[in-house]
């Protein structure tokens, strides 16, 4: 066990130190969820997974609150596997390495699976007392949350009993949502042409690195530069002056990700080699002018590179780099309803090249599906002039706010009771499960709350301690106040 399995509160801390070691990326939750099933058999309680995966764990009411409306606590499994580029971990065999920072618990190198293991582990830590007041609960752990929202999407009818769900993916406390965006993931393919150089060119990889980052939902409106991005501003402005070839491209791993690094491998003509290092170190001085307030370590540079492949052919080159350059990016427009909050975004989150093809992966969100809609009609103008393919997949809906919602207005209630003060209800620009839930279960009330968790979906992934502590006394208060059955 490691150090953190010694803060308060210390069955949800030692709960989410077991999740620490055991991997579970997106895709591969098996191990993490075996586990589970096998403590909480052990433990006595009902658990069993269905056709999709997700893991339903049932639980009692203690004695006096049988009377009271079911609950189903609800995580999910799997986290986001992103590390820095000098780190050496492998998500699927590797465990996280979690360690204190001060007020925070981070991760050596890699995400730290907060999000949303620190739900998770409070789910389990539910379980596992033996002194918490409840009526019937359920916990319901979904997997490939991150990746696809594949649990969510499969959860059939008749699986849960409970009238009221909590989730525990939200990222800051004090705040509780009651809504969320939808979004669809879209890929522009480019199928490549190439041909042989001839004589006189010089290998060179333009890096992208340094970027913060993070979660292509709550992190879009903070200024964060997406490397993607920059790689085509630069490609752009200069590949026609300097006689550039391309080879490949490749930037991000998630589209559900702000991409902190890219990485273009090109040809480039021996007389121009110097003139490209010049430029590339005065696009960096002009980054860092521009961004710096918000990125504090842009980082490019050119690097050597034996070529080993032929080049794009021109017209190829033209219209991918014209693509990424002019796709759009970041917040598109803001909510007129709810101040602050983003109503519609975009993210170029990957960019991969095969032999005979090149990607790009966008993630849409929004809160309203007109909005989305009107991205999508974007994106498929721009490959028609392009000469791209588009396809959009893996659309989910959004989470529509009910004013009227009873678990909102006990979560306040019990909240002000607790701290004394009201807490935020909001809407979220990110995907929560909620949305899907309400297909198979059209009246279950929900809502979303938990810890204070900083860059998600980053090496930078922290959670700050102390709200550990307050989600778990929230936690405890909120069970105990759950409404008497109609």
């Amino acid at each position: 066990m490691s150090e953190i399995s010694q803060l308060s509160p210390q069955p949800v801390w030692q709960f989410f130190d077991k999740i620490c070691s055991i991997p579970h990326p997106s895709k591969h939750e098996d191990q993490l969820a075996q586990f589970i099933v096998d403590w909480a058999t052990a433990e006595g309680l009902s658990v069993k997974r269905d056709d999709i995966g997700n893991v339903i764990i049932k639980k009692p009411a203690t004695s006096g609150m049988e009377n009271r409306k079911g609950v189903v606590l609800q995580a999910h499994i799997d986290m986001v596997p992103q590390k820095n580029e000098n780190t050496d971990h492998d998500f699927t065999v590797d465990p996280i390495r979690p360690y204190i920072d001060g007020e925070w618990v981070t991760a050596d190198g890699t995400t730290l699976g907060a999000d949303n293991g620190m739900g998770m582990a409070t789910c389990l830590a539910v379980l596992a007392a033996t002194d918490i007041e409840h009526g019937p609960l359920e916990v319901l752990l979904t997997i490939d949350e991150e990746a696809g929202m594949t649990g969510a999407f499969g959860l059939k009818e008749g699986w849960l009993d409970g009238e009221i769900l909590l989730n525990t993916d939200s990222e800051q406390e004090g705040e509780i949502y009651m809504g969320c965006a939808g979004g669809v993931d879209t890929a522009i393919d480019f199928t490549l042409e190439r041909e042989t150089l001839g004589e006189g060119y010089v290998g060179k990889t333009l890096q992208i690195k340094g970027l913060k980052g993070g979660h292509s939902g709550v992190d879009i409106h903070t200024g964060r530069a997406n490397a993607n991005k920059l790689l085509g501003r630069f490609l752009a402005g200069h590949a026609e002056e300097l006689g550039l070839r391309l080879l490949s491209i490749r930037g991000g791993t998630l589209r559900n990700a702000i991409p902190r690094e890219a990485f273009a491998d090109l040809a480039v003509p021996t007389e121009n080699t110097d003139k490209l290092a010049a430029l590339f170190s005065h696009f960096e001085a002009l980054l860092q002018q521009e961004l710096g307030a918000v990125e504090t370590s842009i980082a490019l540079a050119v690097l050597d590179l034996n070529i080993e492949e032929q080049a794009l052919t021109s017209d190829v080159q033209n219209r991918i780099i014209a693509t990424i350059n002019a796709c759009p990016n970041g917040v598109i427009r803001m909510s007129d309803d709810i101040k602050g909050v983003v109503e519609t975004s975009l993210n170029l989150g990957v960019i991969t090249t095969e032999e005979n093809t090149m990607t790009l992966l966008c993630l849409i969100r929004s809160l309203d599906d007109s909005g989305r809609s009107y991205v999508e009609s974007m994106l498929r103008s721009l490959s028609t002039l392009a000469g791209s393919e588009v396809t959009f997949s893996g659309a989910y809906p959004g989470w529509k706010p009910n004013p009227d919602s009873e678990i909102m207005h006990v979560f306040r209630d019990t909240y002000k009771d607790i701290y004394g003060r009201i807490p935020d209800i909001m809407v979220i620009h990110a995907g929560l499960e909620c949305g899907l839930f309400k297909e198979p279960y059209p009246n279950m009330d929900m809502i979303s709350f938990g810890p204070t968790i900083k860059f998600p979906h980053s090496p930078d992934e922290k959670v700050n301690i102390a709200t550990v502590g307050l989600f778990w006394e929230q936690m405890i208060a909120m069970l105990k106040a759950i409404p008497v059955k109609a």
